[in-house]
């Protein structure tokens, strides 16, 4: 059986917050409720929701409208995420919201990776894919992106450490020869 809660809280795979949705009774009264994610959908809190959404709903508006211009500026984004991958095009570990995230936030746009879910789970080869991103309850975007491959070259900083410790051990010892013939001298 199912009964109807209002969420107070955004709740990942269920809905946002003051949503009206119905759950299974033990999932609402063992889990939602208690931990303060939800209240009883009674025909009371119901129109105490619906005054509070028709006085929201001026501020809701403008969200909407800023939610709608990033939606158009993510889908004019072009985002390529470099990983490592083995010859076949296997990747050495996975992408995922999280590093969706972090390619969104270099580009410009603080989205948390709750937001983001990458269409099949995470991307395990390399190649091109599709993100879905929530940037509010009524503005949904696809966003494309590609996972390629990440050139391995050695920096030149590394280089010269490992050049300067070479020189560095060196030199005591020619120093210490130095200064015992100077002493037998």
């Amino acid at each position: 059986m199912a009964m109807e809660i209002i969420l107070l809280k955004d709740v990942p795979n269920l809905g946002f917050k003051d949503d009206v949705v119905k759950v299974k009774n033990g999932y609402a009264r063992n889990y939602l409720i208690p931990q303060g994610f939800a209240r009883l959908a009674t025909p009371g809190a119901k129109k105490e929701l619906a005054e509070k959404l028709r006085q929201r709903a001026h501020k809701e508006k403008d969200l909407i409208e800023n939610a709608r211009k990033t939606a158009e500026k993510l889908q004019a984004l072009e985002i390529k995420i470099p990983a490592k991958a083995g010859k076949m095009g296997k990747l050495f570990g996975s992408v995922n919201n999280a590093d969706l995230e972090k390619a969104l936030a270099e580009a410009g746009f603080e989205i948390e990776r709750k937001y983001i879910k990458v269409v099949g789970g995470n991307v395990k080869r390399l190649g091109k894919y599709t993100a879905v991103v929530r940037l509010h309850r009524e503005v949904i975007v696809e966003l494309p992106f590609e996972v390629t491959k990440l050139e391995e070259t050695q920096p030149e900083a590394a280089k010269a450490e490992v050049t300067d410790e070479v020189s560095a051990q060196s030199q005591p010892a020619e120093e210490q020869a130095n200064e015992s013939s100077e002493q037998t001298e």
